[in-house]
Formats: structure tokens, C-alpha cells, sequence
């Protein structure tokens, strides 16, 4: 895409909490439909397809041109899910991330929280941090900087 300074696919492995900020902060304003996120108890895992915002290349722009990519994203050793202000019969309800968030309990164990605009949240209970990231298109024209309040 011209004007999107040397693109190189985005891949990232979380195995911590810090880790795990990093992976908020690239997925912040992704959109996604309800229907692109899935469980896999037999796997423990949960994963999910998204839009993500190329805040990379955009943090130090105030105009354009901006983009987005399609990127995968999966959690493993995931124990339970619950999604809460969500109605999971509305497949295609579209989702704009905000934050992913984790809540410590014992021995590296904890809840991951996914937040989203309007209230709704994903809680994975999970045995450990583990997660991958992976943009999996090329970038195309993003209509605007997402804003925010600073």
C-alpha cells in the first residue's frame, strides 16, 4: 500500500503479563464480529480473527494514509470462557476491542479479559499466559485514525 512505510507482517508470542500489554496495545480499536471468535475446549483454546488498526506505522502520523490488516489471534491453556454483554446468536454483531487485560490468581494462572466499546467482555480463565498473534493479509486503506481522549 503506498504510503506504509516498509509493511512487515506482525508476529508476536504473549507468556507473560507484560507480554500481554503489547498484544493490547496492537490490537486496540481491532473490529471483529461476534462469530469470528471461537472456543476450542478439546484444544483449551481460544482464537479469533480480527481488523486491526496498523498502529505500528500510524503512532507517529496525525494524517494518513492509515491501514488495517487481518490478523489471527489464539489463546491456549484456556480452562473456561464467558462472555458477558454479548448475545453470541448475533454472529455477525460487529465488536471494537478496546483492551485485553489480565487478572493474576496462583502460580501464573489467571483471567484474561477481553474489553469491548459498548460494555461487552470475553473472560478467558486460563492455566497460564499463552498466546500468538499473526497478521495474516496484506494492509489496505483504513478510513481514519481511530481517536481517542489523551
Amino acid at each position: 500500500m503506498p504510503g506504509l512505510k516498509d509493511y512487515k507482517p506482525l508476529r508476536l508470542m504473549v507468556g507473560d503479563a507484560d507480554d500481554l500489554k503489547v498484544l493490547s496495545a496492537v490490537l486496540q480499536d481491532a473490529i471483529a464480529k461476534v462469530g469470528d471468535f471461537a472456543h476450542v475446549p478439546s484444544q483449551r483454546r481460544f482464537a479469533f480473527v480480527a481488523n486491526r488498526f496498523v498502529w505500528e506505522d500510524a503512532a507517529d502520523k496525525k494524517r494518513g494514509p492509515f491501514a488495517r490488516v487481518r490478523a489471527g489471534c489464539h489463546f491456549d491453556d484456556v480452562l473456561a470462557v464467558r462472555q458477558m454483554n454479548l448475545r453470541p446468536d448475533a454472529k455477525d454483531g460487529v465488536l471494537n476491542l478496546l483492551a485485553i487485560r489480565f487478572e493474576p490468581s496462583a502460580d501464573g494462572a489467571g483471567a484474561v479479559m477481553f474489553d469491548f466499546a459498548g460494555g461487552g467482555a470475553i473472560r478467558l480463565e486460563v492455566e497460564s499466559l499463552n498466546a500468538q498473534l499473526a497478521d495474516m493479509s496484506e494492509p489496505w486503506p483504513a478510513r481514519a485514525k481511530p481517536a481517542h481522549e489523551e
